[in-house]
């Protein structure tokens, strides 16, 4: 399923970013109150009305002219296959069902491609927490996975993580980990934007509960966010940034800005919010950070939505919430240059809206 998944005003996050493209709406919607009264004079009123109509006009045509200039060629020799398994929040993790989930997710896998004439997958995706054992301390589970990874490819999935740290203390982290077709991890990463009261609990000291997620338990937070470089064993897949769960919701903060990545991966697990408004808002909000990066987008999720964003936001595939299957599909290029967002970040909407608290200033004392 392809589309164009927003309007062409909205490539204007590749400039302001979503706070400031919300600017920009909030002084569009205000433009009525300068309608002309007794207290102004029409010239005024009307130049301020016209000047706000032109200013989404120049963005209209800005994001026609970055649109016609698109790039629509995929990564060379990458084929994703991204495993939505639609597994209920309540069996998630109940103990007489964990091995029955993993199953599932190696069912689908290994399920042929859905178009026999289009190259194989060789590179397996599933969302957060899709595996709920320890992978990297249990080989029976590495070689399950291994099974069903592509021959040269890998396998990346969403599991916990633990290890134990300098000081001798366990710590537990909300992962990811990519295993080849021999059962070995070669890369992980570990969550470090963690969700308040869901992965940890502020104020422990004087909250002594425990943390709704981790079922009482918290976890570790990691370094971040990173780049992840697996090319060597997956057929020439680009250096990506993990983003795990809610990581996807906060502009400029997705990217390793020392070490750009060439696409961005969203793993997580919206079953807590069921049939609700939630995952399609989530999935939105993804398309955006695809924009204001200038980065093809892939998201994996557990109950859905599931997709790929190219880099101007427009929505590649997609496999609805709730649905349970599978997308095989290619991964979208990134386009050469970096954005003015992903350059100069929110500065660019403190910069307007300290000109709107001037600009006010001004108009006050002129009356």
């Amino acid at each position: 399923m392809a589309g164009s998944g927003c309007c062409r005003c909205c490539r204007a996050w590749s400039l302001f970013g979503i706070y400031g493209l919300t600017l920009i709406t909030v002084l569009a919607a205000s433009l009525p109150a300068a309608l002309p009264d007794r207290d102004t004079t029409q010239r005024r009123a009307w130049a301020g009305i016209a000047a706000g109509l032109a200013l989404l006009a120049v963005l209209g045509g800005w994001g026609a002219w970055r649109l016609a200039g698109a790039v629509d060629e995929p990564v060379p020799g990458v084929r994703l296959r991204l495993v939505q398994a639609a597994i209920d929040q309540r069996l998630k993790w109940a103990p007489g069902e964990r091995v029955q989930n993993f199953q599932s997710h190696l069912a689908l896998s290994a399920a042929p491609p859905a178009d026999p004439a289009a190259p194989p997958p060789n590179v397996v995706i599933w969302p957060e927490t899709a595996v709920p054992f320890f992978i990297e301390d249990d080989a029976r589970v590495r070689q399950a996975m291994a099974s069903v990874t592509p021959s040269g490819g890998l396998l990346i999935t969403g599991a916990p993580r633990t290890t134990v740290g300098e000081d001798g203390e366990r710590r537990y982290y909300n992962g990811m980990v990519a295993v080849d077709g021999s059962g070995a991890a070669v890369a992980s990463y570990d969550k470090f934007h963690l969700v308040p009261f869901g992965e940890y609990m502020p104020l422990r000291q004087w909250l002594p509960v425990g943390a709704i997620a981790g079922n009482g338990a918290e976890f570790s937070a990691g370094p971040g966010p990173r780049t992840l470089h697996l090319a060597g064993s997956a057929a020439g897949l680009p250096p990506f940034s993990p983003l795990i769960c809610y990581e996807s919701i906060f502009p400029g903060a997705v990217v390793d800005t020392a070490d750009r990545p060439q696409w961005l991966l969203n793993l997580t697990n919206d079953a807590w919010y069921g049939r609700t408004a939630g995952p399609h808002q989530h999935f939105v909000i993804n398309q955006v950070r695809a924009v204001e990066e200038g980065l093809p987008l892939v998201r994996v999720a557990n109950t859905g939505i599931s997709g790929v964003v190219d880099a101007y936001g427009r929505v590649q595939q997609l496999l609805g919430l709730g649905e349970r299957g599978f997308i095989d599909t290619t991964l979208p290029n990134a386009p050469s240059g970096v954005t003015a967002y992903a350059r100069m970040g929110d500065w660019i909407f403190g910069i307007g809206l300290l000109g709107c608290f001037l600009a006010a200033l001004a108009s006050r004392y002129d009356r």
